[in-house]
């Protein structure tokens, strides 16, 4: 399976570069857009979900580096959820 990273910049500035074990992150996402700090979190779940799913039909297991990518971005988004104005940038993917 084609994997990727994509890196996002946090409503604090602070950049991470993500993982994904499919290309799928690319219908959930767009270089350069940003998106409300719950609307990202959603749109990871859903996409990290679908890589891992994939993974499981291909190999017979889930992707366990999906999950703890999926379980890393909900903490990290937990302190800006009560921020209206907080948004998360999608800055480039990686292929």
């Amino acid at each position: 399976m084609p994997e990727m990273r994509f890196v996002i910049t946090w409503p604090d500035g602070e950049e991470e570069t993500c993982y994904s074990p499919s290309l799928i992150i690319r219908d959930f996402f767009t270089e350069g857009e940003s998106y409300p700090v719950a609307d990202f979190v959603e749109r990871s779940r859903q996409a990290l979900t679908i890589a891992s799913d994939r993974v499981a039909a291909k190999y017979g297991f889930a992707c366990s580096a999906a999950n703890d990518q999926l379980a890393r971005i909900e903490t990290a988004a937990t302190p800006f959820l009560d921020q209206t104005d907080a948004r998360v940038r999608c800055e480039t993917f990686i292929l």
